[in-house]
């Protein structure tokens, strides 16, 4: 197939969708006559079938991009009338579309995992060099329970579940959004923070692993950080993504650049949400339980780590299918 003849041929009906799509959105779906309105399905009917087959063949992440958005602007406004077709909207953005997202944008999420990795090794090289190195990064309070009473602090958390749960919830519900926020900053802050934080693990598992609470301690961690971190990660990678757009815009403009790529990190942060609510009630409610064996903790940790990994890795085989 000839790429570039075939996006001349297309691209007016993806002008008079924009178009007419531009007019339904500021006036309403009734300010056009009825043949515009049949233009209207039959335009999107064709972009989401010309959305299909730039997939199929694989024709860039920006095409792809662009006919995703129309489509889905298209679909909102053909269906907006409709209750259950907004609800069926956003299972297939849950079902399809958020792991499309995701893979289109693992570089930059992949950059985010290596600066929390090196802030991670950092620590715990300099942890084993030089003991005074964890009193700069973990607390005093922190390191005397754990050296001189050999003790967790887990244990604080049970018999204040739901306060210690929606404390949890906001606490890593902000770091992610300073992660996404960071982009303005050209991308600084966001690396900061992805540093910073694995500086703080590094530095906490060292501490537990030198006190020879290494098992119990990922215990706790496996079953909430299996979502938690990867929710942490999605939004360092949205960060990047602004970083990007305001560095590196490439053949767009910079405010283009902003909306394109920030319409990407947007899509990542409706996927950030349930994904921290979820581990903040594990980390409030499971993850500090004494009664749960640990073995089962590791367990659920890991199936739930393998889920998401296989979430993410689905690859979309149909358009709206159900239109």
């Amino acid at each position: 197939m000839n790429i570039q003849r075939w996006i001349a041929r297309r691209e007016p009906n993806w002008q008079r969708l924009d178009a007419l799509l531009r007019q339904v959105e500021k006036k309403g779906l009734k300010s056009l006559p009825a043949a515009e309105i049949r233009e209207l399905a039959s335009l999107y009917r064709s972009v989401a079938a010309d959305l299909a087959r730039a997939r199929t063949q694989q024709l860039g992440n920006v095409l792809v991009q662009n006919l995703h958005l129309l489509t889905n602007r298209g679909y909102s406004q053909i269906y907006q009338g409709s209750r259950r077709q907004e609800w069926q909207a956003v299972v297939q953005f849950y079902k399809w579309g958020l792991p499309a997202v995701v893979q289109q944008t693992f570089p930059y999420t992949a950059t985010a995992i290596a600066l929390f990795l090196l802030g991670a090794i950092i620590a715990w090289w300099y942890a084993w060099q030089d003991p005074t190195f964890l009193s700069i990064v973990v607390p005093e309070k922190l390191i005397k329970l754990v050296r001189d009473e050999r003790k967790l602090w887990m244990g604080s958390i049970v018999g204040i579940e739901p306060l210690a749960s929606s404390g949890i919830m906001i606490n890593n519900l902000s770091v992610s959004f300073g992660a996404v926020a960071g982009g303005i900053t050209a991308g600084v802050f966001t690396a900061y923070l992805m540093v910073f934080n694995g500086l703080s693990i590094g530095a906490i598992a060292t501490l537990v692993g030198q006190n020879h609470l290494a098992y119990p301690f990922w215990a706790f961690v496996f079953p909430h950080g299996s979502l938690e971190l990867p929710a942490i990660f999605f939004a360092g990678g949205a960060g990047f993504l602004l970083g990007r757009a305001i560095l590196f815009p490439g053949k767009y403009r910079r405010v283009d650049a902003l909306k394109f790529y920030g319409s990407q990190a947007v899509q990542l942060i409706f996927g950030i949400v349930p994904m921290l609510i979820i581990a903040g009630i594990i980390e409030g409610f499971f993850s500090p339980h004494p009664n749960v064996p640990e073995p089962i903790k590791y367990l659920v940790g890991m199936g739930l780590f393998i889920f998401l990994v296989a979430y993410c890795s689905r690859k979309f085989t149909a358009v709206n299918s159900e239109t």
